[in-house]
């Protein structure tokens, strides 16, 4: 549950700048609800009034149940086990106007088609399988969450735990402060910041390892460098010394070689100017013999400019052994370099010189770029510093206004002694600002106030998180709300107290409460009552939209009992006539 907790922080935080940017309108409103096959709940729909509904049924009727339906489209997990028939799919589907509330930008990010009328479903197939859409658009739970949460908030005696979580209270008071600009440019300054900070970073970290390994490189380039190496000198001095390693037995066969095509009276060259001599005797009888003539003569001057360069090969090829020596250190060399680089070409080695090379001159570099991006970043950090001040600033401004609201609120849900305390401190810049606020609260005179979450109790985080949600509602743009049973523990004047700060706020967001005071039922557009119905098989949990008659018998019921008096009656005809 926990997680689920920061989940929803998560989601909020990331939503903050767009959440603030719109002030108290009527927005985000729930116009229909469809839930199918969930736990007791055969069908039921309902289409809420868009200012102020209420919800009232027996205990055990399925009024929760249905918080857990709605759920759903939060993100919360599925579980076929809730399913009312296990053969069928669950289906649980809101409808949105959406027309006042700016979200065409969250719908472009997520890659969503925009609809005023918006639509959120979640199924719950018979295998468990759990599927959500929007718009008719499958999406992910954390898409539906993100869309979600922006539209419905559900507050339980559960949510209270938020209310203990810094970043939460830290929420409240930005909602109070509606300083949506200066929140927007300040994680827009925060994201600049860390994303140069992050970069700062690794080229203080790089170049650590490279001067760490600068002797090292520059070693390696300078052994490379000296070897002055050449791409093709491989092969070429491999060739060479082939050929000199084998001086000796060339030159035995060039020498053989010249003898036969030239040096003998039985040359080939000899034999050819012979027969060279003889055909050019009929040449001229006709062309085609005088075209076997020149392809003769020129055979002959072929094999004899041959034999003249074998002949020069033979005079210059010496067996030199120093020579041999030199070129077989050259060849060595390459081949230490090649094994020491783990490479098999010059060209590879060549490569490696360059990268080597790169890496020594940044080092030469580094100190230069490391200055310039450390300039950057003090000038980034002394803007987000002067923006996160003034955020600071105007939220400190609002700590005692906020104090005093919610005291006299308070007061009048039965809390005379409550005390709420705000206090600041200054950290370093995060994704929230410099500052860590902390809520203190004391419910009782004489007692300092403390964490809030290490003394306050369930009813007491109730109607603190109802007064917050009131003081906000005038601020900030808020979602369809929907109380479950935030006023237990409450009745008689104090009931009537939670019930005129509801019905207030509806008049700027629609309001869904589940009640279980007259003084709150009395006070709803619309009243749905949910009811339990024994089938021959099994329970079935109904819901369904009182007439007046019938509000005036229930509010009666919820005064004096199941058989209400006529006293109880002309209460009830009262209250909804006050209301």
């Amino acid at each position: 549950m926990l997680e689920k907790y920061c989940k929803n922080i998560r989601i909020f935080v990331e939503n903050l700048p767009f959440c603030l940017s719109i002030f108290a309108h009527k927005i985000s409103m729930l116009t229909h609800l469809f839930i199918k096959n969930y736990a007791l709940i055969e069908q039921l729909e309902l289409y809420p009034h868009q200012n102020f509904n209420v919800i009232t049924g027996e205990t055990g009727a399925g009024k929760s149940i249905m918080l857990g339906a709605v759920g759903l489209l939060l993100g919360n997990r599925s579980d076929r086990k809730a399913l009312f028939d296990d053969t069928q799919k669950c289906v649980v589907e809101a409808t949105f106007d959406i027309s006042a509330y700016k979200m065409q930008r969250v719908f472009e990010d997520n890659e969503l088609d925009y609809e005023v009328q918006t639509v959120i479903r979640r199924e719950i197939a018979a295998n468990g399988k759990s599927r959500a859409f929007i718009n008719d658009t499958p999406v992910t739970l954390d898409i539906l969450a993100n869309i979600s949460t922006q539209l419905i908030d559900i507050h339980s005696q559960h949510d209270n735990l938020l209310l203990g979580d810094n970043i939460f209270q830290l929420k409240i008071i930005d909602g109070y402060a509606a300083h949506p600009e200066m929140l927007s440019g300040y994680f827009k300054a925060f994201s600049d910041y860390k994303k140069v900070q992050t970069n700062y970073k690794k080229l203080l970290k790089e170049n650590e390892t490279y001067k760490k390994e600068l002797d090292y490189n520059s070693f390696l380039l300078e052994e490379l460098v000296n070897a002055s190496l050449k791409i093709g000198e491989q092969e070429t001095l491999e060739k060479e010394l082939n050929t000199l390693e084998n001086a000796e037995e060339l030159k035995t066969k060039f020498d053989s070689l010249v003898n036969k095509l030239i040096n003998n009276d039985f040359s080939i060259v000899g034999a050819l100017k012979q027969a060279s001599n003889e055909l050019s005797k009929i040449a001229s009888l006709s062309d085609k013999y005088d075209t076997l003539y020149e392809r003769l003569e020129n055979a002959r001057i072929e094999v004899k400019d041959v034999a003249e360069e074998l002949e020069s090969e033979f005079e210059e090829l010496e067996f030199d052994p120093e020579t041999i020596e030199e070129k077989q250190e050259r060849l060595e060399e390459i081949f230490r370099l090649q094994r020491k680089h783990k490479v098999e070409t010059v060209a590879q080695l060549i490569d490696i010189q360059n990268e080597i090379n790169k890496k020594v001159e940044l080092v030469l570099t580094f100190d230069e770029e490391i200055e310039k991006t450390r300039k950057n970043l003090q000038n980034i950090e002394k803007d987000l510093q002067e923006i996160a001040q003034k955020i600071s600033d105007n939220r400190k401004l609002q700590f005692q206004n906020i104090e005093k609201a919610l005291a006299s609120l308070l007061s009048e849900l039965g809390m005379p002694n409550a005390i709420l305390k705000i206090t600041q401190e200054i950290t370093e810049p995060t994704a929230y600002g410099i500052d860590k606020i902390n809520f203190l609260f004391s419910a009782n005179k004489g007692m300092p106030p403390q964490e809030i979450k290490n003394v306050a109790s369930g009813g007491e985080f109730s109607r603190l998180m109802l007064a917050i949600k009131y003081i906000l509602a005038g601020k900030t743009a808020l979602p369809t709300l929907i109380f479950d049973e935030v006023d237990t523990g409450i009745s008689g004047e104090v009931g009537s107290k939670m019930g005129n700060m509801m019905l207030e706020m509806a008049q700027k967001h629609q309001i869904i409460t589940i009640t279980h005071l007259h003084q709150i039922a009395a006070r709803g557009n619309n009243h749905y009552f949910v009811y339990k119905k024994d089938t021959a098989t099994r329970t079935i949990s109904n819901i369904k939209q009182l007439t007046e008659s019938e509000r005036i018998t229930e509010i009666a019921k919820m005064i004096s009992g199941a058989e209400p008096s006529q006293t109880a009656l002309a209460s009830a005809r009262e209250l909804l006539l006050g209301s």
